[in-house]
């Protein structure tokens, strides 16, 4: 068997009746990212698309349940208080939801069973930059990337 660049963390049980995407290394926030996963997690393919698509527009919230430290309350959350927007992250995760519908497509999956069984963002490389300042000193200026993966399964 080849070896991937990155091995899912999730091996489902038919690989016949799953389908697999994955966003490499892409520069968003990786809390964004992580409130975003366990908001879709559970959820079908189409509904999931639906709503990234809402918080892209800033029309609803994701609720920011694990890093809500000095996060605002928003209107519009259900049994919780913390939320926000997390456009840029919600249109690189919508893309790679695109990615794992098209999958399940081509491999003839039915639509209306698929169910976003594992949901994950995981840490990616740091790139590493410095701003120079006066007096020889320099300002690191270091970028996190995010990996997210998404694998649904027909229920």
């Amino acid at each position: 068997m080849p070896m991937a660049r990155v091995n899912y963390a999730y091996k489902p049980e038919d690989e016949t009746k799953a389908a697999k995407a994955m966003g490499y290394e892409m520069p968003i926030s990786f809390k964004h990212a992580v409130e975003i996963c366990r908001e879709i997690r559970g959820k079908k393919i189409d509904e999931a698309i639906k709503l990234l698509e809402e918080v892209a527009e800033m029309r609803r919230v994701i609720p920011f349940k694990r890093h809500k430290k000095k996060v605002a309350h928003r209107r519009g959350l259900e049994k919780w208080y913390a939320g926000r927007y997390p456009q840029k992250a919600a249109k690189y995760v919508l893309k790679v939801l695109q990615n794992l519908r098209a999958n399940a497509e081509y491999k003839g999956l039915d639509m209306d069973n698929l169910v976003i069984v594992h949901a994950q963002a995981q840490k990616g490389r740091v790139i590493e930059r410095y701003m120079p300042r006066a007096f020889g000193r320099a300002t690191p200026r270091f970028q996190q990337l995010t990996t997210v993966e998404l694998v649904a399964e027909v229920r």
